[in-house]
């Protein structure tokens, strides 16, 4: 089952709340660039997690960095970029590519195309901007589209499984995704439907982790984007976002490989949710910071302004 992106428009007949919230969404320069991403991410949340890896060390591309297991994992976008950097998918630069390539030889096997029509039309495989054809498979998707009576247009993502030349096959490590909810099924992550708070859940991430390299079945890397359902108290909500970081950090402590271990100095990697309060800062400073080298606060630029909502990069696993 794919997933099929979606693209807010206002409708006269939206009531106030909707109506603000599609116009935020319209506005919004991310949910354009997920409707957009030739990896068709299932979730805005994405960016976020590309823009830290980016801007902090690029902890996901380092070559000992082999397990990760992501927390709250729902519906999948965060899952979708590890699985991308371990090259269990394509990167947005291989898509492009491989979509070029396709529409270049399917320009040249028709009848009665000239060879300098397909040239300016079609982007060619050594050309440094491969993106040129699928912006222009996107635009005419788009004018195709604007006459539809619906309230919201639709955008088919790119199938990976169409790209005979690449093969999932090449990835590297191991990704485990759990939530209570199911995760449609992404190439090179094993997904478990469970609640990661139960010591059998935790013996099931452990077994497939596990590999004569990492017997324990430990992660390198713990990802957490998860985040209770607002109440609209402000205190039970922060209240619930310190019981889900005690939690996430309860799981690290018995499931994270050290930076010993792995022999460097920011090995063992947290990434946690949090809404900003007193209560979560004294979380940082008396249970992260005993046990990890750096801790940081990250705001990444795909989050909100107005949202409290931040990031505890933890690295360097020393308890």
């Amino acid at each position: 089952m794919s997933f099929r992106q979606t693209y807010p428009l206002l409708s006269q007949k939206s009531k106030s709340k909707s109506a603000a919230w599609a116009a935020r969404q319209h506005r919004d320069p991310f949910v354009k660039k997920r409707v957009s991403d030739p990896l068709a991410f299932r979730a805005r949340s994405a960016f976020k997690l590309l823009d830290i890896n980016d801007r902090w060390g690029h902890f996901l591309d380092q070559p000992d960095v082999r397990s990760v297991v992501d927390l709250g994992a729902a519906p999948g976008g965060w899952s979708q970029v590890v699985a991308s950097k371990f090259g269990w998918t394509p990167t947005a630069l291989e898509v492009a590519y491989l979509v070029g390539r396709g529409l270049k030889e399917e320009a040249q096997g028709k009848e009665g195309e000239t060879e300098g029509d397909s040239s300016e039309e079609i982007s060619d495989p050594e050309n440094e901007e491969p993106n040129r054809a699928l912006r222009k498979r996107w635009k005419k998707n788009r004018r195709a589209k604007k006459s539809e009576p619906e309230s919201l247009i639709h955008y088919d993502p790119l199938n990976i499984d169409d790209f005979a030349s690449f093969s999932p096959s090449t990835g590297r490590g191991k990704i485990v995704a759990v939530d209570l909810l199911p995760i449609t099924p992404i190439p090179g992550v094993q997904t478990l439907k469970a609640d990661f708070l139960l010591s059998s859940t935790t013996t099931q991430i452990q077994q497939l982790l596990a590999t004569p390299e990492n017997p324990r079945g430990k992660a390198d890397v713990i990802l957490s984007d998860m985040a209770a359902n607002s109440s609209g108290n402000v205190t039970h909500d922060i209240q619930s976002s310190l019981e889900i970081c005690e939690a996430v950090f309860e799981f690290a402590r018995f499931n994270l490989r050290s930076a010993d271990s792995i022999g460097r100095r920011k090995g063992g990697v947290l990434l946690m949710k949090f809404f900003s309060h007193p209560l979560l800062e004294k979380f940082r400073v008396e249970t992260l910071e005993s046990c990890f080298s750096y801790v940081y606060y990250v705001k990444p630029e795909s989050s909100r302004s107005e949202s409290r909502e931040g990031y505890f990069l933890c690295q360097g696993w020393n308890p």
